[in-house]
């Protein structure tokens, strides 16, 4: 019995006899600490894994109570029947948030076949997931002075503007900045200086808050052609930042009519709220810097630090886990950004609508979040389309529409997590589907199309209708009357049918007297002609 390979959630060991008590503590805490999983005994430790039975722990109460009491974790063991012997599984939860798991003085981490204490930086890692927000605490030796008297007023000017307060002109720069929680008990927190210090502030109490653009004109140059060192309050320098990057910000043109219409390589929008998103979420411990790196059709964003605890890249669009909390809510009150957590919706939305790929986080590991903007427009008949239905419908459509659709003009599969939309965007008039079951196909809708004259993909990717289909198949059983069809070849004739749909056409064929079928299971064949006798499909 083959069992699947181990990987940093399951752990298999062979343990016919005996297992050691001491090493299965280690194991379980190294899953614990990575994230939790399951301690296999009674399964061969290398691949092709075989099912061999274990009698290690025949008083698995017990186990578990030692295993609680040295670990602290709610660990769950059951005991499972096979064939070739009992199979011991041991259930093992993630460690709490901030909280590595200890066994005899050590933090206990897999690396291969062998266990080792955990590393300093994944130490570090984990401790910092339960740790106050950084950007709240107070700098101990900054003072009001710290903050450029520029900057203040761009933020209390900005404040005024988003809310409609006039009341915020009349207080003096400390009442505004406590109001804001950006003074605390009259000190000043990091948060202040990371968005209003001077440079000379900056230096002296956080000199890795600083943000540095290069530009280079090819992806493979090793010398940057320009290079800007940003180290003062993010609202002294984020206009600047843009009018840098918007100097080498080629337009793209498209017809439709007698109109042309203009995308820019780099959209303000998503540059800003990519550049706004690595200064509110990056990690302040590390001593690294955010680094902005243009390319005549890329942008790339890194910053220092890795996703915040409970955040991946599968799941950034549906999840939110500021780790500067009062930095987010400073960008919130001065209206740089609409909402907080919106932001990456909006960048995932608008690249979309202007027929660019995704925002890309494929580079993105523990230590550095890794973004990259592609900036070539790929599509210009699916903008158009986007366009047109925007002007002609009063539906409203959500990121999650414009997900399913870039996934549905590329032919990707649709993830279940879009899947519940679909419904929507057929009554809407965007997306139409072809075929059931397991068959079931999206496709733009007609309209498109029409709109790019592609009439004659759209009948293409829609498939032939079910008449059409019977034909096809009609026509292939007839040319090979002689030997007759098996389904694997009828299967060829329709490629996009399944082998359900396949046998419900043949089905109907050979009730209405067409074909007939003569042998069974792998060995039918199809003929045609009715049947003569009582030939069972």
């Amino acid at each position: 019995m083959t069992k699947p390979s181990e990987d940093e959630h399951l752990e298999f060991k062979e343990a016919k006899s005996c297992y050691d008590s001491g090493k299965l503590t280690k194991y379980c805490a190294a899953l614990a600490n990575e994230g939790g999983g399951k301690m296999v005994l009674g399964v061969t430790d290398k691949p092709p894994r075989q099912v061999v039975g274990s009698q290690a722990f025949s008083t698995l109460e017990r186990t578990k109570a030692g295993l609680i009491r040295d670990l602290r974790l709610r660990i769950d063991a059951e005991e499972i029947p096979h064939p070739n012997g009992h199979v011991v599984v041991f259930h093992v939860p993630s460690r709490p948030i901030g909280q590595p798991i200890q066994y005899k003085g050590a933090y206990w981490m897999r690396a291969g076949e062998e266990l080792v204490p955990m590393t300093p930086d994944m130490l570090k890692r984990i401790f910092n997931e339960a740790g106050p927000d950084f950007s709240a605490e107070v700098c101990p030796r900054a003072d009001l002075s710290c903050l450029s008297p520029k900057a203040v007023a761009h933020f209390r000017q900005r404040w005024h503007r988003k809310s409609g307060n006039s009341r915020l002109e009349e207080l003096s720069d400390e009442e505004l900045l406590t109001n804001a929680e950006l003074l605390c008990d009259g000190g000043v927190t990091y948060a202040a200086l990371i968005l209003l210090g001077a440079p000379e502030a900056l230096n002296r109490h956080l000199a890795e808050a600083e943000v540095i653009f290069e530009y280079r004109s090819g992806e493979d140059s090793i010398r940057f052609q320009q290079r800007q060192n940003y180290r003062e309050g993010f609202l002294l320098f984020h206009d600047d930042l843009w009018n840098k990057i918007n100097l080498r910000n080629e337009v793209h043109q498209y017809q439709e009519g007698f109109f042309r219409h203009d995308i820019p390589t780099f959209n303000e929008v998503v540059v800003r709220e990519a550049i706004l998103n690595a200064v509110s979420h990056r990690d302040y411990r590390d001593a690294g810097s955010v680094f902005v790196r243009q390319f005549p059709r890329k942008l790339e964003v890194t910053s220092p630090g890795g996703f915040p605890e409970g955040i991946t890249a599968e799941n950034i669009l549906r999840r939110q886990s500021p780790r500067n909390r009062r930095i987010a809510e400073a960008f919130e009150r001065c209206g740089l950004v609409e909402k907080s957590g919106q932001g990456m919706d909006l960048m995932f939305e608008t690249s979309i609508k202007e027929g660019k790929p995704r925002p890309d986080f494929s580079g993105t590991d523990a230590w550095q979040v890794y973004l990259t903007l592609w900036g070539e427009v790929q599509d210009t008949d699916f903008v158009l389309f986007l366009e047109r239905v925007a002007s002609e419908t009063s539906e409203t459509f959500s990121t999650s529409d414009f997900l399913l659709l870039d996934v549905v003009r590329r032919g990707d599969r649709i993830p279940k997590d879009l899947r519940d939309r679909a419904r929507h965007l057929r009554e809407a008039g965007v997306l139409e589907r072809t075929g059931r079951g397991r068959g079931t196909r999206y496709l733009l809708s007609r309209r498109f199309y029409r709109l790019t004259g592609k009439k004659g993909a759209y009948t293409r990717k829609r498939g032939l209708d079910r008449g059409a289909n019977k034909a096809l198949l009609l026509r292939h059983i007839e040319d090979n009357a002689s030997e007759g069809s098996p389904l694997r070849d009828l299967a060829d004739v329709v490629l996009d049918l399944t082998r359900g749909q396949i046998l419900g056409l043949l089905k109907e064929l050979k009730k209405e007297g067409s074909i007939h079928v003569l042998g069974r299971n792998r060995g039918a064949r199809w003929h045609p002609g009715p049947s003569i006798g009582d030939a069972d499909s």
